[in-house]
This record gives C-alpha cells, structure tokens and sequence, in this order.
C-alpha cells in the first residue's frame, strides 16, 4: 500500500527532475526515468532510447511538456545536454531551419553564452561553456559529430580557448525568423566573427581529446549498437513494472555488461526489478559488482545498500540466497585486494538485511493489528524469514553458535513463537548447534 510505513514513498532526489511535475503518464514516467541516467549513454543511444520509449505521434506534445523545460530550467548539464540532442534529432533528417525547437535552442544559447562571458570576464570559468558549445554544434547544423559521445564525456572535457562561449557566433536571424530558404551553413558566419572563423565555415570542430569529427561519424555498426543499448535500456524500464517475456530477456541478457560499466542503472531501480524479474535482478548486481573498477564514481555501496532495504519477500530471499552462494571473485572496494561476491554481500548486506527485515515485519504485524492490511503479509514473511534462515544454518553461512550472527534472530523467533516455522528455528538458534531432528521440523 502506497504511502504506508511498509511502502514509503521514494525519496526525490535531483536525478528524477524534481522541476517536473508528477504524472500518472507511463511514458512520461519511462523517459524521466530513462533520461536520469542517460549521462552515460552516446547522445546517439539517448535519442534512440526517447524514439522507442514514445510514439511518433505524442514526441512533439511531449518534447513540449517535458523536454524543453528541462533545457530552460539549470537541471545539471548532463541531463540538459542529451535533451538538446533528443530536439535536434527528431527534425535532424531536415535542415536546422525547418526543426520547430531551433528558437528555443537558439535562445538558450544567447542566454549561457552570456552568462559565460560575464563569468570569464571577471576571470572565472563557466560550467556552462560545454553546453553553449553543444548547442552551437547543433545550430550550426553538425549535431551528429556530438552523436557518439555521451553527456558525462562532454562536460568533462576541456574547451580550447577558440572554442569559449566569447568565440562562437551564430546570426539571430536564421533562429528568430521562420525563412526555409535561409542558408544556415552562411548564416553561422556574422560579420563581426573573426577572421579564422570566416575561414572555417562551417567546419565540425571538436572537442579537444576526441577524435576529428571526419573520423566520429556514425557508421551503421555504431547504429545499430546504440539502438539495442536503447532497446536495453527501454526493456529494464519495463522490468520495473513487470516481468519479462523469455524473448525479452534473451535480448536484454547479453547487454547487461554494457547497462553497468559504466553503471546506467540507479539503486532505485534494484527494489522492483527484483519484485518482478529476480533472475534479472541477480544478473544485474553480478555485473555491477564485477565492474567495480568502472564504477567507482558512482560508488558501489549504493547498490549494496539497496540490497540490504529489500522486503523480506520470496524473490528477495531468491536472489540473496543465490549471492549468497556466488563465489566468484571480485576486486574488494576496501582493500583494494580480491573478495568474492559471497563474502562481500555476506559482510555488508546479510546482517543489515535481517534487520531491517525484522523492522519491516514489526511494521506490518502492528498495520495488521491497526486494520490497515487485511491480508496475510505479516504471517508469510515471518515462516519465509525462518525458512531462509534455516536454509543459511544449513548451509553454513550464518553460526548458531554465533551471538552476532543469531542473537537478533533469536529474539524474533522467540517473539513469534506461535508459528511452527518460528519455533523450530528457535529451537535450533537456542541449542547452539544445528540438530538434524529439528532440521526435519523445518
């Protein structure tokens, strides 16, 4: 039940566009999501991704609703930068001119370029010196040279001085006014330029510590490629709210490595992924823990931690149970040695885990009492809770004889003693010893 203490509503953070207004529009709902981790895709991928998430028919209403308020707003330049793409994109097969969105985009422009100038003017640097850049490329016409890189590559590389906001000039008139026989190629050339820049035309400068943009054209490998990284990313946004088809997962499957180094999912998304789609779940933080080294930025323990606040639920005793039972090796975050997926989710998940399972089950045993549920959550996550523990003592995971790892749990079975599943465990955890006769009563 939404809202209740055992589902709480998920926090807003600055990733999910907390200038955006909520909408109960599951495709609006898909591309906010989508776009809050698109910093890490080619903008190439992030506009095919905004291609198969939305009908043809509702891109335009809802590049209007969403999309160029994000541009407008001071959302960070990551998310700003691959919206600027995703509007050149829709109308790129045209001549910038005839593209809808080239006002706003020109008016965005002006307004950073501005505020960059003054900011350097007084000695400074501005941030939004990539973005100005970015969106001169665009007006200019060569959108695709920015194509094969991604928003975080973009903003993290350094502009040459001839490339500052004080240096690029675009005419008003080719933006401001609706004149299809207008040359955008001649009119990116103002009379005040400098000379150097007359000369250039419009040629595709580029970054600097990227390739010319002659050599980053999009071949149709490289198409292809970032239309089934889109797909991907289309399919685990609709493993949040169901599960999978076989055919589904075959495709996603081998492109989970590209999904998670670097990381492109957040720890939001862990929770209904494993509700829906536990086998995926699995596969998911496998691959994010085996591309620790890639994932350093984003910091691995936000995943940990997701794992730890799970519902003590069948598909949540699933997967730990089977992380749980995973020896393969992996670089330690701590020691910068080896560990193996076992060891580091049986250190920094299990014990936390069967806390704030037990806190979740005290939630709902005193909603149950309160009349706020009227089904049998409580009493199926307690026998579920027992049974996972037992199937832990068997396998040695967890010490009975261990006060730090059974003295919690000792008290929870004694507390709900009244289910058989409880007792026997407590039985066991009592004993100190793992007693076959009480192994068969489980």
């Amino acid at each position: 039940m939404a809202g209740s203490r055992l589902f709480p509503k998920p926090s807003t953070s600055s990733q999910t566009f907390t200038t955006q207004k909520g909408s109960g529009d599951p495709t609006r709902a898909s591309v906010i999501h989508f776009l809050a981790r698109a910093h890490s895709l080619p903008c190439s991928a992030a506009s095919q991704a905004f291609m198969q998430l939305v009908q043809p028919i509702a891109r335009f209403q809802l590049a209007l609703d969403l999309l160029l308020p994000l541009l407008t707003s001071s959302a960070d330049l990551a998310q700003r930068i691959p919206v600027s793409f995703i509007l050149y994109s829709m109308y790129a097969p045209y001549p910038i001119s005839l593209n809808p969105f080239k006002s706003v985009l020109y008016a965005t422009f002006v307004k950073e370029r501005e505020l960059a100038i003054e900011i350097s003017a007084e000695g400074g640097f501005s941030e939004k010196e990539q973005l100005v850049w970015v969106l001169w490329k665009i007006l200019k016409g060569d959108g695709n040279d920015i194509g094969p890189y991604s928003p975080s590559t973009l903003t993290k590389s350094p502009l040459p001085p001839e490339l500052r906001a004080s240096c690029l000039f675009l005419d008003e008139e080719a933006f401001m006014e609706n004149d299809p026989d207008h040359s955008v190629g001649k009119s990116t050339i103002t009379a005040g330029e400098p000379k150097q820049f007359a000369e250039q035309g419009t040629s595709k400068n580029s970054l600097p510590l990227l390739p010319p943009a002659s050599e980053t054209k999009i071949t149709r490998e490289i198409d292809r490629e970032n239309e089934r990284i889109a797909q991907a990313m289309k399919l685990v946004l609709a493993a949040r709210d169901r599960a999978l088809t076989l055919t589904e997962q075959r495709i996603l499957t081998p492109l989970i490595p590209r999904l998670t180094s670097p990381a492109m999912i957040t720890s939001v998304d862990l929770p209904p992924i494993v509700s829906y789609n536990p086998n995926l779940a699995y596969q998911l933080v496998i691959a994010l823990l085996m591309a620790l080294p890639n994932n350093l930025a984003q910091d691995i323990s936000v995943y940990l931690d997701a794992l730890t606040l799970l519902p003590p639920t069948l598909p949540s005793f699933d997967l730990l149970g089977r992380l749980l039972r995973d020896t393969s090796a992996i670089p330690d975050y701590s020691t910068g040695g080896k560990t193996t997926i076992a060891d580091i989710v049986r250190s920094e998940v299990l014990g936390r885990f069967i806390h704030e399972s037990i806190k979740w089950l005290d939630n709902a045993e005193r909603d149950e009492h309160e009349g706020l549920v009227s089904d049998d959550r409580f009493a199926k996550g307690v026998q579920n809770l027992c049974r996972f523990y037992s199937s832990l003592l068997k396998l040695s995971i967890v010490d009975a004889a261990s006060d730090a790892d059974s003295t919690e749990m000792s008290h929870f079975t004694l507390r709900h003693s009244r289910f058989e599943e409880a007792n026997a465990l407590y039985c066991i955890l009592a004993s100190g010893r793992f007693d076959p006769f009480y192994t068969a009563m489980i």
